[in-house]
């Protein structure tokens, strides 16, 4: 039996620490917080239940499989989607309903109807290598060799659609907005297609969305449900956890980690499922041989070259409104944009330059670059109580509402000296907006309102640049891309220790974290 510390309570390093106990060996997770689920949580404020990171889960053929795999039941209701631009607004309940997404685009730019859908025909076959990606559990989470009639049932008629399917990834590999552009001339309309993604997301996973849409599903009792049940699981199993310990120190050669308070827990192997680029600083190499020493050193360099990815903020409100006020507008998960203006350049190069120049901005030009930003953004609406009753007071409602945005705007606003203020600034633009547009009724019936931005996310779970996926996808990210080779994901240069979750692949998300978990222990179990 071997001792293995994995750092990092979010759902990889549950997950790995749930398989590795199963395994027999005495496993220790250690959690900075002290609460476990990193991104994955749910948190309960004057009886509302809201998410404080993902809104919503997608199966993608690993959620669901490491459930059954663990023995785990978990109640879940489907997380259904509506799309609004200004007051068009179609409900996503198949993916044949693209066909209404490009009749709603077309009704908002009649002139680019022909556009419009020769490139809804191409998003058609986008998401149906989706629908081939995830058509099969994913067989990390089934006994291939004894489940003979899952190997030749399902596995092995699938593989060939599958490595076809990889082929075409592999093309569609280029920004989400450079591919639309080949399609689109009107620049309004592809940034409404790609605003509500991550800034130059990869096309398969954009355009390919709404096959994901479909797959989404949320747990009764809220998102969270599923760490804390993962969590139960690993407990169960004999997995020892501990929380609110920063890990300071990872000692590479006399193998320990040292936590805030100098506490030391010695291991035979580590997983290190937390923020990636913190044990890159933390790890001390004295005494490692000099080409593996400098192994270590050329990934970290390759890291602080790296970008971080974008972040976001949320606004939490609690309003005097009936769910079926909302009800009558969208489903649970709702993506609104109140202009079909679009953002143009307001979240790329004019982002970048008040970023760059932000001492010799003024503080009403940033104001006003903001008002336009917000008024021209792509909102994620987010409603517990529509899809969980009981997570909500009787005749009231509550609402996260968010957009992606920039650590580092943040950052120089609190150096400047008036975040709190800037914050407030867009709290109150956010509730001007949703009550002129979509929410005729919010504005007077709010009881409450609070936010989250990127500092807080930085803060709470100890991500670099309060990043929510990992790397940036607009440059070359130190993290594995191929799907062929996410084995290789979880290995590091230093002898004994592997990495899982959000930083170890891209495009990462909830899915690749936990597959990144099982990954890493079943390596570490080879090794013992």
């Amino acid at each position: 039996m071997k001792q293995i510390v994995v750092v990092g309570g979010g759902i990889s390093g549950l997950t790995c620490a749930a398989y590795l106990a199963r395994a027999g060996h005495k496993t220790i997770l250690i959690e900075k917080n002290h609460e476990f689920g990193g991104l994955v949580n749910s948190f309960e404020h004057n009886g509302f239940t809201f998410e404080g990171g993902v809104r919503a889960l997608v199966n993608a053929g690993i959620i669901l499989p490491m459930l059954n795999d663990l023995g785990i039941q978990l109640e879940m209701v489907p997380n259904k989607v509506s799309i609004g631009i200004e007051d068009k607004i179609i409900h996503v309940d198949s993916k044949e309903d693209l066909i209404k997404y490009g009749e709603l685009l077309s009704d908002l730019y009649p002139g680019s109807r022909n556009e419009i859908s020769g490139f809804i025909r191409k998003m058609q076959k986008i998401t149906g290598y989706v629908d081939t990606m995830y058509q099969i559990d994913n067989p990390v989470f089934r006994n291939v060799r004894k489940d003979r009639e899952f190997l030749l049932k399902k596995l092995l008629p699938w593989l060939p659609r599958f490595l076809f399917t990889l082929q075409k990834i592999n093309i569609l590999n280029e920004a989400a907005d450079q591919y639309v552009a080949r399609f689109i001339s009107d620049p309004s309309i592809r940034d409404i297609i790609t605003q509500h993604f991550f800034r130059s997301t990869p096309s398969f996973f954009a355009l390919g969305y709404f096959a994901i849409y479909n797959e989404y599903f949320y747990p009764i009792g809220g998102v969270g449900r599923l760490a804390e049940a993962v969590q139960e699981k690993a407990l169960e199993l004999k997995a020892e956890l501990k929380s609110g310990k920063l890990i300071k120190e990872v000692n590479a050669i006399e193998q320990f980690v040292v936590d805030q308070q100098g506490s030391k827990y010695k291991y035979d192997f580590l997983v290190w499922a937390a923020d990636l680029p913190t044990f890159y600083d933390v790890v001390n190499l004295d005494g490692l041989p000099s080409n593996i020493k400098n192994k270590v050193l050329n990934q970290k360099a390759k890291f602080r070259k790296a970008r971080s990815s974008e972040s976001v903020f949320s606004l939490y409100l609690e309003a005097d409104l009936p769910l079926e006020y909302f009800e009558k507008i969208s489903q649970g998960h709702f993506f609104y944009t109140p202009l079909k203006k679009g953002l143009g350049t307001l979240h790329t190069s004019e982002l970048d330059s008040l970023i760059d120049n932000f001492a010799d901005i003024k503080k009403d030009a940033l104001l006003s670059w903001l008002n336009r930003f917000l008024e021209q953004n792509t909102f994620e609406i987010s409603i517990p109580g529509l899809r969980d009753r009981n997570l909500v007071p009787q005749g009231k409602t509550g609402l996260i509402v968010s957009f992606l945005t920039n650590f580092w705007l943040f950052e120089k606003v609190k150096q400047a000296g008036w975040y709190e203020e800037f914050t407030r600034i867009i709290e109150n633009k956010i509730i001007d907006i949703l009550s002129s547009t979509i929410y005729k009724e919010l504005k007077g019936k709010i009881e409450h309102r609070f936010s989250f931005t990127p500092l807080s996310i930085r803060n709470r779970i100890a991500s670099t640049n309060g990043a929510i996926v990992g790397w940036s996808f607009e440059k070359d990210t130190p993290a594995v891309r191929n799907m062929l080779k996410v084995g290789q994901s979880v290995l590091t240069p230093v002898p004994h220790v592997f990495q899982a979750g959000q930083w170890t692949y891209s495009p990462a998300g909830v899915p690749m974290a936990i597959l990144t978990g099982k990954l890493a222990a079943d390596k570490l179990l080879k090794y013992t």
